[in-house]
């Protein structure tokens, strides 16, 4: 072989190794992922049962703690009380878009019916295809299905004969060929015996050859954690660029936890949800089950207070962008509609804003135009029950430095007649400036 064929096949070598190493996440599947903003994480896994952090324990673990772990925990997880209907309705009220469900967490207990591993939900009394059955129902509501998986096997390297650990070189995927083997044929069961699956999440140190398998596979599954910034616990200081996704707890574990936990209450999680919006993320907001399947009343009464917010208004929150001068002005927050110069102002910290009452607000952030419209989303603007002489309508004042917003708080949404979650101002047809320092 001559000089020159020699240096053709290395270029065809290079190209081939630069297209496999780019692949990412089609744009367009980015767009819709940006546009859903709002989606529900579930950690469940059989030991529930003890209220433990979930998979990590084995870390450090004895060996009797182990091999109890792994050969008598299952033989007592029992969720005779999982309907997942019922879930999948509530996750639909709380205005969520897809739901993103622990298939395998560290453990390497696998909430289907594998061929891979024993180690399993068929192997315990329940001995039902918990994943499939989930994934029908929230099909059946018509929302985006979307798996965890961990490439980290607990159980697996443990027969392997190394030590469990986060951080050993054989934990990961990368330097371990045959626990990479094993992954590649959970996930293509995973992604074949349920129809379409949206997305997937990849919680490992060090994911890419598997990232990259999918994207090759699977190019229509959508890779959060391994491809996305996805901060955990937190949300960013400033707005980042494309999509991300904060994954949240309402608590303190991501897991059941029936003892020594504190919730988050339901207008913190409303007033997250509008922050992470504002700055262009996702808000993954964790729930997790109990032992037999019911989600705690805890998690379930925050649910549900997000999911009366949402029903009013759910259109701030959808297929909507960061304002491109500001995000945020004093107690208001914004967010603009994705192809519109529309903008949502969330106005915040107003506990005891009474039904009726009209209170003043001011922007220096945006300017009304000869088409602005200004209203109040969820409520007509029209009538304040009971109160006939009351004109609730929403208005605003173009001053030279501001923009003035006059609003009535006019919807009886608590019998008490005090709405203590933010109320949110559509305004159409404005135009963005830079608020002076």
């Amino acid at each position: 072989m001559n000089t020159k064929s020699k240096y053709i096949i290395l270029l065809l070598i290079l190209g081939a190794f630069s297209s496999f190493a780019q692949l990412k996440n089609k744009p367009e599947l980015n767009e819709q992922f940006m546009d859903m903003g709002f989606g529900i994480f579930i950690h469940w896994s059989m030991d529930s049962q003890l209220g433990s952090v979930i998979s990590h324990s084995m870390v450090g673990a004895s060996e009797d703690y182990l091999q109890r772990y792994m050969h008598e925990l299952p033989k007592t997880f029992y969720p005779d009380k999982f309907d997942p209907d019922e879930w999948a309705r509530l996750f639909k009220l709380t205005g969520a878009e897809y739901v993103v469900f622990t298939t395998k967490h560290h453990n390497g207990f696998c909430m289907w019916d594998t061929k891979t591993t024993d180690f399993n939900i068929m192997n315990t009394p329940y001995g039902k295809d918990i994943t499939g059955m989930l994934v029908k129902s929230l099909r059946k509501y018509d929302l985006k299905v979307g798996f965890y998986y961990s490439p980290e096997d607990f159980s697996f390297i443990y027969k392997q004969g190394h030590l469990i650990s986060r951080k050993g070189p054989m934990t990961q995927i990368t330097k371990n060929e045959e626990l990479f083997e094993y992954s590649k044929k959970q996930v293509d069961e995973l992604f074949t015996k349920y129809g379409k699956i949206d997305m997937v999440f990849f919680d490992s140190f060090s994911n890419k050859n598997l990232v990259q398998y999918v994207h090759e596979k699977y190019p229509d599954v959508v890779v959060t954690r391994g491809e996305m910034s996805t901060p955990e616990q937190k949300i960013p200081d400033a707005p980042m660029p494309g999509p991300w996704e904060t994954c949240m707890t309402m608590g303190t574990q991501w897991a059941y936890k029936p003892t020594n936990e504190v919730y988050k209450d339901g207008g913190e999680l409303i007033n997250k949800l509008i922050e992470i919006r504002a700055k262009g993320g996702n808000f993954l907001m964790n729930v997790g089950p109990k032992p037999n399947g019911e989600i705690p009343i805890e998690q379930e009464e925050r649910l549900r207070e997000i999911a009366l917010w949402m029903f009013v208004n759910n259109e701030a929150v959808k297929n909507v962008r960061t304002v491109p001068n500001t995000i945020k002005e004093g107690d208001l927050w914004f967010t603009k509609a994705k192809d519109e110069n529309t903008v949502y102002v969330f106005i915040t910290n107003q506990p005891e804003w009474f039904k009726g009452k009209r209170r003043l607000f001011y922007t220096e952030s945006i300017r009304a135009t000869t088409d602005t419209e200004i209203s109040v989303l969820g409520q007509n603007d029209l009538v304040v029950e009971y109160s006939p002489n009351n004109i609730p309508k929403s208005q605003f004042n173009q001053r030279d430095h501001n923009l003035e917003l006059s609003i009535t708080r006019a919807q009886r949404l608590y019998n008490d007649k005090i709405w203590p979650n933010p109320v949110v101002v559509k305004i159409t047809n404005v135009e963005f400036v830079q608020p002076k320092k």
